[in-house]
């Protein structure tokens, strides 16, 4: 039996013991998932003792070791909502008269005290009447929007004598963890020393962008303030909420990382002409970024802790999705299956989307075939299958995860030099099949260059997190009707569902109830893409489920989600159309 079959059955069986089955053993089919003709559990040692119940709702050994904990964690009910509570906290039903003798409530410290009452057991619960009636429990409307506000952030550009005079207004942002902790990173920033602002995934690589595009008399002014011990000029301006994952130890290291890389900037550039190719600084940006992860990894470092991080880094992968945006030019550079969606309104008032970036996977053809011509023709049958990068990878291009980049050789030997908490890694010590001419993963960014038009109203970015739960056309029409206020004009989808007009007049109300409950487009989008059902529109009980599923389950349901919702100046955009 699957994992998800289990969790339907564990749900099912609760519910069916409770209501008729079993009879007598009601009580203990809850309690500990057996019958009473199987021993109590003061009488086991561990759930992997329980033989196998002769009832017909109860699974095998196997089955009851997974079913134990989520009675024992209380979050069985979390997972399948038809499990039965009595009003008095205590799981428990109203079943014929049972001799106490027969009643053993003496639980095993190794079983949680889950329901156990407080007084004696057969006196607590003859002195009232229990009824076995499903109950529903869901987090109320504020605990939901606690949750998913929780990592919201807004930044609006500021104006200058009462006019804004970017083609960025500003944008929003936000996260909803599947992982513990998060693994998706997100970074915004205003280049301070040249136009623009950046905004995406993977925070190191906008340092590395912005060097690419400073000019050659700038480079030197910073290298000789490091030089002389003064004051750098500031890059970048962060934009960014407290909770953004923030490394002090590492600053240090990636700071040296930074500076040979704009020392070399220096030595190519003869400062002849600072005219920047901003798509070539982008791809310079990435590779650069990812060829100092894995130098880093092999070097080292003195101090333990260091070492362990960079070489944890190096092992592990990163996507990246980055969008720079310079009056009405916009480029965006992608390496992975992170995406950026250009909303576009039409003059109809209908909403497009306009794709600015490629996944780097199976789905894509030319990938496939970059990735064939990269490699010998022997090994045109292995470097991809069954849809993964040597049957293990899904994206073809990430920065990290140098096991499908460093030769064998390289691999063993910085494990066996690293921490023993890498060495004893079975993942980092395995080598993926089919391994003859590496590296077979590349961090180069495809950039995709769009003049903005007055009809170019926002861009999402956003990991595949939410691109694996929404189509690209509801995410745009579900921000450019947040961003206009006109969600009540568009006529509800019902999908050839039947409705009667009660139905129809609950959905309509519901969603004119939810047009304004969201101050964040980011937070509005993940509401949506958490939790919408068939007709479209966010079903608050669907959503309280998944939010509410323990972090080892919610993986299992989705991915972590990051979002940036950029809008843009229709007016300055359209000024810079006429000026042309």
């Amino acid at each position: 039996m699957s994992i998800s079959a289990c969790f339907r059955w564990a749900g099912a069986a609760v519910a069916a013991a409770l209501r008729a089955g079993c009879g007598c053993c009601r009580l203990r089919v809850v309690m500990t998932g057996e019958c009473v003709c199987a021993p109590g559990p003061d009488e086991l040692e561990s759930p992997s003792e329980v033989p196998a119940c002769h009832c017909s709702l109860m699974p095998c050994q196997h089955q009851l070791k997974l079913f134990f904990p989520l009675i024992r964690n209380c979050e069985l009910s979390r997972i399948y909502g038809t499990a039965c509570y009595c009003h008095h906290r205590h799981l428990c039903c109203s079943p014929s008269y049972i001799p106490p003798s027969h009643l053993r409530y003496t639980p095993h410290p190794a079983y949680a005290t889950f329901g156990r009452p407080k007084e004696n057991w057969w006196q607590y619960t003859h002195g009232r009447r229990y009824v076995s009636t499903p109950q529903k429990f869901y987090l109320t409307p504020p605990q939901v929007n606690s949750i998913l506000k929780a990592n919201e952030y807004s930044f609006k550009v500021p104006e200058f004598d009462g006019k804004n005079v970017s083609s960025v207004l500003g944008f929003d942002s936000n996260q909803l963890p599947a992982n513990a902790p998060i693994e998706d990173r997100r970074s915004a920033a205003t280049c301070l020393q040249t136009r623009g602002m950046l905004l995406g995934s993977v925070k190191d690589s906008s340092y590395y962008i912005a060097v690419s595009l400073l000019p050659h008399e700038t480079l030197l002014e910073i290298e000789n303030a490091v030089e002389s011990g003064r004051a750098l000029l500031p890059i970048l301006q962060w934009h960014k909420h407290p909770n953004d994952y923030f490394s002090k130890e590492a600053s240090k290291l990636y700071f040296n990382s930074l500076r040979t890389y704009w020392q070399e900037l220096i030595d190519l550039n003869t400062g002849e002409s600072d005219d920047i190719d901003v798509k070539e600084a982008l791809i310079n940006a990435f590779k650069r970024l990812d060829n100092d992860i894995s130098l880093e990894a092999q070097v080292g470092d003195p101090n333990s802790f260091l070492n362990y991080l960079v070489l944890r880094v190096a092992f592990s992968g990163a996507t990246a999705c980055v969008a720079h945006v310079d009056g009405v030019n916009l480029h965006v550079a992608n390496t992975g299956d992170s995406r950026a969606m250009l909303g576009v309104q039409e003059e109809d008032g209908s909403w497009s989307a306009v794709t600015l970036s490629n996944d780097h996977n199976a789905q894509n053809e030319s990938e496939l075939e970059r990735l064939k011509l990269e490699h010998p023709k022997n090994e045109a049958k292995s470097v991809v299958k069954q849809d993964r990068l040597l049957g293990l990878l899904m994206p073809f291009r990430a920065f990290g995860d140098v096991k499908f980049k460093w030769s064998i050789d390289l691999q063993k030997r910085v494990i066996e030099s690293g921490p023993d908490q890498l060495n004893d890694n079975e993942y980092t010590k395995f080598i993926p099949p089919n391994y003859y001419t590496p590296p077979y993963l590349t961090a180069e960014p495809e950039v995709i260059y769009h003049r903005l038009r007055p009809q170019d109203k926002f861009l999402v970015l956003a990991t595949d997190g939410l691109w694996e739960t929404m189509h690209r056309q509801d995410v745009v029409r579900i921000v450019g009707e947040y961003l206009t206020g006109m969600h009540h004009q568009q006529p509800i989808a019902v999908g050839g569902y039947k409705v009667t007009l009660g139905q129809m007049h609950g959905l309509l109300t519901e969603r004119r109830a939810k047009m304004s409950s969201d101050q964040n487009a980011a937070t509005h989008l993940i509401r949506h893409a958490v939790g919408n059902n068939e007709f479209g529109t966010v079903d608050h009980e669907r959503l309280s489920k998944m939010l509410s599923l323990p972090e080892e389950l919610a993986r299992m349901y989705r991915d972590d989600i990051t979002i940036i919702v950029v809008q843009f100046n229709s007016h300055v955009v359209g000024a810079y159309q006429n000026q042309e």
